[in-house]
């Protein structure tokens, strides 16, 4: 596989939160099993998980009819999953950081901390169509 020529795979979800295990199935079906251990599966899993619930809840705001369009993108050294919803957006730096006492109990808000956690990167591309999230995760680490 050419290091900077990706395999690509895409579909599109309406934005169902019901839908939410079959988003994760599609990327984990495509995610090759010889790069990535138990563990690394595990936390690209809760990683989709929390980038489409986010594209569902806050993004599209659970209206069916909006789309979650999802891409993954497979390098011979990394995997990368774009989750795109039809949203409005939101102000990064707005997000409270859930490591602060204030926010421990919350019940929301640690989506893109576990996101980070998990993941080599996260990106966040806002466009005039919809929000982008961008998870890469590298496969010799």
């Amino acid at each position: 596989m050419n290091k900077n020529k990706p395999v690509i795979y895409s579909k599109s979800f309406p934005s169902d939160p019901e839908l939410l295990p079959e988003i994760e199935r599609f990327v984990i079906e495509h995610a090759p099993e010889k790069q990535l251990d138990k563990k690394k599966i595990n936390d690209l899993s809760l990683s989709i998980a929390e980038a489409a619930s986010n594209a569902i809840k806050h993004g599209n705001k659970s209206d069916k009819k909006k789309k979650v369009h999802v891409s993954v993108k497979i390098f011979s050294d990394r995997i990368t999953i774009t989750i795109k919803d039809e949203g409005a957006g939101f102000v990064l730096k707005d997000v409270p950081d859930p490591t602060l006492p204030e926010n421990l109990l919350k019940d929301s808000g640690r989506g893109i901390y576990i996101m980070k956690s998990f993941l080599d990167k996260v990106e966040f591309n806002f466009t005039p169509s919809g929000t982008e999230v961008i998870l890469t995760m590298n496969f010799n680490k």
